[in-house]
């Protein structure tokens, strides 16, 4: 698909069918966030297929944004294997993992699979849940799957503002 079309056709999802996604799909969608950029290449992240019964029962457990999605993905990074930038507090683990997870969700859509960005959930809880290492923090959760039949983008997704309110050039 065209990559203008991958970004403009690219929603979330809130209603999912019971279809599962394909283990190569899914791993086409996981090379694309393997090749993300990383601050120093230090790759960082940790990618969580979830897709058990177990392992999504857990997941609603801390969120009601799964919306049925056979497959979660849960993006991870490693606390202790971050770049601290110079003249800042600041490190990579949060903006690499979101490079990442930005990759998997365009990535998806390419692959005609649909997919919601979730942070409305208890990463502590998770981490927890599904015994991650301590070093580990989720940055977010990718639900992907396949829209139930009749289901659209919210009536609010092709609003958006002109450029000129969201740029300025100088």
């Amino acid at each position: 698909m065209d990559f203008s079309e991958v970004v403009k056709n690219r929603y979330s999802c809130k209603k999912y069918s019971d279809r599962p996604v394909k283990k190569e799909i899914i791993e086409k969608i996981l090379e694309a966030g393997r090749l993300a950029p990383t601050a120093k290449n230090l790759q960082e992240q940790h990618i969580y297929v979830l897709t058990s019964p177990e392992s999504l029962a857990k997941v609603d457990k801390v969120t009601p944004c799964r919306y049925g999605a056979t497959t979660v993905l849960a993006v991870a990074y490693d606390k202790n294997n971050v770049f601290t930038y110079p003249r800042s507090k600041r490190t990579s683990g949060l903006e690499d993992a979101t490079i990442v997870a930005t990759h998997l969700c365009l990535a998806a859509a390419n692959e005609k699979v649909d997919s919601c960005w979730i942070n409305n959930f208890d990463a502590d809880e998770l981490i927890k849940e599904l015994g991650l290492p301590e070093n580990e923090d989720i940055l977010m959760l990718l639900d992907l799957g396949y829209a139930a039949e009749g289901f659209e983008p919210l009536a609010n997704h092709y609003s958006r503002k002109p450029l000129s309110e969201t740029v300025t050039w100088r």
